[in-house]
């Protein structure tokens, strides 16, 4: 009897010193998908982003510390549509990790599950930065994150499916939270259709698609050319012809080129998360865009 008790004792003890079952590991090359991970996952998952808002995702370098990071992951999500293409490559390649390469299950490209934007005719690298497969900022526009979501949800489901009942409820609750605040942020930016504005980036073409606003110019002479002075001069000599009510740039861009045209042709000039993380209210993917609409309509009123 007592060797019983002891026998017990001691399995219990070995259940408890057991470690929790291992989270999914997620590595996410621009933080709007760690966020629609962990929205979906939950604390099934463990997301790990490559880069931050405050970062042009498209000259990151290829740190040894972030191989160990694919090295170990389950699942790797990124916008693709070769915004990161000097850099994941390198990852992939030096991370031996066979589970997370292209067209297998642990490798989810984001850009290609939505309708892209700015797709070349022709391709020419004196046109500056083009990107071949269309603009992959497409996280501007949250209808593409909604797309995204359904794929990835079940892809944590074919990866997990255990938990893939798990996943596919917290998708169907995103979803129809996430319906809701579309329509909210489509009521409130009403304001906001049919007003002119100046990109610093071509960043903004989904968000501009989607509220309704129209480029009537950009600070960079080329994609991916930083504006000069003379280019600048150029814009404000457009913007005598085709006036705009507002000058947008992303959380990583250099603000003086904006700020110089929004002094010399009178309109504000308006910083937009772009991501979560661009701003100190840009906590989540909700926030993100209740930040973004608060943001422009403010700018817009001051106009």
């Amino acid at each position: 009897m007592k060797r019983s008790v002891v026998s017990l004792i001691a399995f219990a003890i070995a259940l408890l010193a057991e470690p929790a079952l291992a989270a999914m590991k997620v590595f996410a090359c621009e933080p709007e998908w760690a966020a629609l991970a962990e929205a979906l996952g939950g604390d099934r998952i463990e997301a790990y982003t490559a880069t931050t808002a405050l970062q042009n995702p498209h000259r990151i370098q290829a740190r040894p510390s972030l191989i160990a990071k694919v090295r170990s992951a389950d699942l790797l999500i990124c916008t693709g549509a070769e915004l990161e293409v000097g850099w994941l490559p390198i990852l992939l390649r030096q991370s031996g990790n066979t589970g997370i390469q292209p067209y297998t299950p642990g490798y989810l490209e984001a850009a290609l599950l939505v309708p892209r934007l700015e797709m070349p005719t022709v391709l020419d690298r004196a046109a500056g930065d083009v990107h071949p497969q269309g603009n992959p900022h497409i996280q501007t526009d949250p209808r593409n994150i909604a797309r995204v979501a359904v794929a990835l949800a079940e892809r944590l489901a074919q990866l997990d499916p255990d938990h893939a009942a798990e996943y596919r409820a917290r998708h169907q609750d995103f979803s129809a939270r996430w319906q809701a605040a579309i329509a909210r942020w489509e009521k409130q930016a009403a304001p906001l259709k049919g007003i002119t504005v100046v990109a610093q980036h071509k960043y903004w073409v989904y968000l501009f698609q989607w509220l309704g606003l129209r480029e009537v110019a950009t600070l960079e002479s080329k994609p991916g050319i930083e504006p000069s002075v003379s280019h600048l001069e150029t814009v404000l000599t457009t913007l005598q012809k085709d006036p705009a009510k507002l000058i947008i740039r992303t959380a990583y861009n250099d603000a003086r080129p904006s700020e110089y045209l929004a002094e010399k042709a009178k309109i504000p000039a308006v910083m937009l998360p772009g991501t979560v993380g661009g701003t100190e209210q840009a906590r989540d993917l909700f926030s993100l865009f209740d930040d973004t609409i608060h943001r422009l309509l403010a700018a817009a009123a001051s106009s």
